[in-house]
């Protein structure tokens, strides 16, 4: 098969022919279709997780057909249409009978713990436990958009930090992953205020359902705090660092009101990050961490997605090719580019 792969962090990503994988028990070999670039595979790249096997094939936001299902698989037949979260379960310990199979005991992400969807073939154990069913009538492409950002900001927001109709929700950062939040918080009922450095990926909010924006000073990152809060009336009932930086997670407890709720949802590379505990004490102040949804709650954020007619298009801002992903790393380095763009050519 047709694969991207680096053989060391931070080394060359070649696209070159790999063996195909072999289907495991229990589990599928996927024929991805589409596979999004996610700021998570940049990490992996540059080593974050020293156990990440090499020679390895990133890639963890995908949606295929079923090509070879194990023994003992019993849902899937070849031919389904699918798409799997990027953090799988094993269905048997204690954490996937009580429905929590994203931070299951056994858990495995494929993209990281070993290989992943930059390649024509996919291979996902457990298929049982971490496969939904893709209805016709979406595409891969935007299928694909689901498996971490989209899964990400559904939980994030309607689960852990229980947002309401009617309630103020600060996104800190409009890329991928926070014009996913502003989509489902609007979707939500909620007023979103986007936060961001660049008028582009406000402009695109705006378009996704934000209400209001602020422009955020690189220099100056607590001036959105008191934006936010001039806005919001007081402070933001929700706010969510999607990008994944240290200041920013600060600024968004800043910006909340009393017993708000900051959830932290961008990946933070630096080892330590300090939150303003005093106000997180003094106001009451809850901060979550989120790590993606098990596949049993894709239908209810498919349900949500039909119902309020969310456009996934929008957030597509490129297709391409394999021998396109070296290039993209590179822009997503920067923090350039807006939306997601997605693999379709393998």
């Amino acid at each position: 098969m047709r694969a991207a792969f680096y053989d060391e962090f931070n080394g060359p990503i070649a696209v070159e022919d790999l063996p195909d994988p072999t289907v495991p028990d229990g589990g599928v070999v996927i024929e991805v279709r589409a596979s999004g670039l996610c700021r998570s595979d940049l990490f992996a790249w540059h080593g974050h997780d020293p156990s990440i096997p090499l020679p390895h094939v990133p890639g963890h936001e995908l949606a295929g057909v079923v090509a070879e299902a194990g023994p003992g698989v019993s849902r899937w037949s070849p031919g389904d249409r699918v798409i799997a979260p990027f953090c799988c379960g094993c269905g048997a310990c204690e954490q996937c009978a009580a429905g929590n199979e994203q931070i299951c005991d056994n858990y495995f992400l494929p993209g990281f713990t070993h290989w992943g969807s930059f390649a024509r073939y996919c291979a996902i154990d457990h298929a049982d436990t971490n496969l939904a069913a893709l209805p016709e009538a979406m595409s891969f492409e935007h299928a694909s958009i689901l498996g971490c950002r989209m899964i990400t900001a559904y939980r994030a927001l309607i689960e852990r930090a229980r947002l309401s109709s009617g309630e103020w929700l600060a996104v800190h950062g409009c890329g991928g992953l926070g014009l996913c939040m502003v989509m489902i918080g609007a979707a939500a009922g909620a007023r979103v205020v986007a936060v961001d450095i660049d008028e582009r990926a406000l402009e695109l909010a705006a378009a996704m359902g934000a209400a209001a924006a602020v422009t955020a000073d690189p220099d100056n990152g607590r001036a959105a705090v008191g934006a936010v809060r001039d806005t919001t009336g007081g402070g933001a009932h929700v706010s969510v660092d999607a990008l994944g930086n240290a200041e920013v997670a600060a600024n968004s407890v800043h910006c909340l009101r009393k017993q708000g709720r900051h959830v932290q949802a961008g990946l933070l590379a630096a080892r330590a990050t300090a939150l303003p505990v005093a106000t997180m004490i003094t106001k009451e102040l809850e901060v979550l961490g989120t790590k993606g949804m098990s596949a049993r709650q894709y239908p209810a954020l498919m349900g949500l997605i039909t119902a309020t007619g969310m456009d996934l298009g929008l957030l597509v801002s490129r297709t391409m090719g394999l021998d396109d992903l070296p290039g993209a790393f590179e822009t997503m380095e920067g923090f350039g580019g807006y939306g997601v763009a997605v693999v379709t050519e393998f």
